[in-house]
C-alpha cells in the first residue's frame, strides 16, 4: 500500500468509526464534497497536507494522531 492509499483508508476508517458520511465530513471540514470524494479516486495521485489537516480538524484530532496508526507502519517505499 502506498501513502496516498493508506491516507484514504485512514480517513475511511475514521468516518466509519464515527458514523460520518463523506458529504458530512466535507461540511464539517469546510471542504467541498468533490475534494473529499477525490481522495478516494485511485487516479488522483496526491493529497495536499493542508487538506489532511482540515480533515483532522474536522475529526478533532492532531496530525500526529492521524498518522499514528498501524496502516502507516508497512507502507511501500515510493522512491523510484
Amino acid at each position: 500500500m502506498n501513502a496516498k492509499d493508506a491516507t484514504a483508508k485512514r480517513i475511511d476508517i475514521l468516518c466509519k468509526e464515527r458514523g460520518i458520511a463523506y458529504n458530512d465530513l466535507a461540511n464539517i471540514c469546510g471542504l467541498t464534497p468533490s475534494t473529499v470524494y477525490s481522495i478516494f479516486n485511485p487516479k488522483r495521485r496526491n493529497i495536499k497536507l493542508s487538506t489532511i489537516k482540515k480533515i483532522c480538524d474536522g475529526f478533532e484530532i492532531t496530525l500526529g494522531e492521524f498518522f499514528t496508526h498501524p496502516i502507516f507502519d508497512t507502507l511501500e517505499q515510493e522512491i523510484q
